[in-house]
């Protein structure tokens, strides 16, 4: 009979034990923290750490938020975040005042922001979230995060800039220069173009008459056209003149 009592108590602990693993353990095993593999960002950009967690419990004053850093040279993790009850962001250091909080532990996100990326922030982002009674199954995950020189962009106050200040003074010039080789050319056209009063047209002869050698320089030249009715007359007024001056007579 004592040995049949015996028998009954073992099997009960043994039920019990079975059944605390199965029910007791999986309540305490239940939370999950799930964050994106990678995050690609540009210097000076906010970038977003996102972070969500599933459990069985409801988030009381008890649950915790810790937000790690392992530079790409590796070493261990630098705790730069803490949330309990309320955001403790860091004053100081490499993320000093340039985290946000994002989360809201009741709706099971526990987000955070870094403000104003640089070169030196690449690397991997550990959070970590512990809501007691679950402490257990999956209580963090990381995110690689990834910061890259921002691509030069032209906006439309440095195009207007250049515009004024770069291209049109250069196309006022161009069509200066433009303007300056047909100009002379034009002006050299209309200087060859003249011709003197005194020309001698086709079909002419410039003739040059000799003077008498011992002819001097006329100041003034006469000219008389003369029908032959007036020759007489003419050779009348040429007597008049002295013998003593010499007179250069036109050969027109």
């Amino acid at each position: 009979m004592c040995r049949l009592v015996a028998g009954e108590t073992t099997l009960n602990v043994v039920l019990l034990l079975y059944l605390f693993s199965v029910f007791g353990l999986s309540r305490v095993s239940a939370i999950k923290v799930s964050t994106p593999a990678e995050l690609h960002a540009s210097k000076g950009d906010t970038v977003t750490l996102s972070c969500t967690f599933t459990s069985t419990s409801r988030p009381t004053s008890k649950m915790s938020v810790h937000w790690s850093y392992r530079p790409q040279t590796g070493g261990a993790p630098l705790l730069f975040f803490q949330f309990s009850s309320r955001a403790f962001p860091p004053l100081n250091g490499q993320f000093g005042g340039r985290i946000q909080w994002r989360g809201s532990p009741a709706r099971g996100d526990v987000s955070i922001s870094l403000i104003n990326a640089t070169l030196n922030d690449n690397g991997t982002y550990i959070c970590d979230v512990t809501n007691p009674p679950d402490v257990y199954g999956s209580p963090n995950s990381h995110t690689v995060l990834t910061v890259t020189p921002k691509a030069p962009t032209i906006r439309f106050s440095d195009v207007a800039v250049l515009l004024t200040f770069i291209l049109l003074p250069s196309g006022l010039i161009t069509l200066f220069l433009i303007g300056r080789m047909f100009w002379p050319k034009k002006q050299r056209n209309q200087s060859n173009s003249y011709r003197s009063p005194i020309e001698v047209t086709e079909g002419e002869e410039l003739v040059t008459y000799p003077q008498a050698a011992n002819a001097r320089s006329a100041t003034c030249c006469e000219l008389y056209l003369l029908d032959s009715e007036d020759e007489d007359e003419y050779y009348t007024l040429k007597k008049r003149h002295p013998r003593n001056e010499e007179y250069v007579e036109s050969q027109c």
